[in-house]
């Protein structure tokens, strides 16, 4: 199956338009409402991970007009690494591989990805990323809810 980038740029708004409660911060109070604003690469905080070599970039982190939290960082993973053992939780992600080639695993299902390649995770499934390849790979991930 082929999926242009409007088709990706079509299924964020969908999966937004679901209506989400407002979530609320750990300390209780809204969580703050994204501004418009756009993010130079260069300019993104990285963190990097010394038992893996992962690299991850944040983005940004904070709730859209209805009240639905979302949150974006690109991660850069090296060859032969995990970012973490396979995990599960309460809210949604999807991962956008912009370069390299993983293997994406939820619920003990296994799928090679390349560039251009999308992975949900739907809340509470169990997955996790390898990444398989001979180069770094990089992908965006989205998180759709998390506190």
């Amino acid at each position: 199956m082929n999926v242009s980038r409007r088709d990706l740029s079509l299924l964020l708004p969908a999966l937004l338009a679901g209506g989400a409660e407002a979530q609320t911060t750990s300390a209780g109070g809204s969580t703050a409402v994204l501004p418009s604003k756009a993010y130079v690469w260069d300019n993104l905080p990285v963190h990097k991970n010394p038992k893996n070599g992962m690299e991850v970039r944040s983005g940004f982190k904070g709730a859209t007009h209805t009240g639905c939290v979302l949150g974006l960082h690109l991660s850069s993973l090296p060859a032969g690494q995990m970012p973490h053992p396979p995990h599960h939780h309460v809210h949604e992600e999807m991962m956008l591989i912009r370069e390299g080639t993983l293997d994406a695993t939820v619920s003990g299902h296994t799928t090679r990805l390349g560039p251009g390649s999308v992975f949900y995770v739907a809340s509470n499934e169990e997955h996790g990323l390898k990444n398989v390849g001979s180069v770094t790979a990089q992908y965006f991930v989205i998180e759709l809810g998390a506190a």
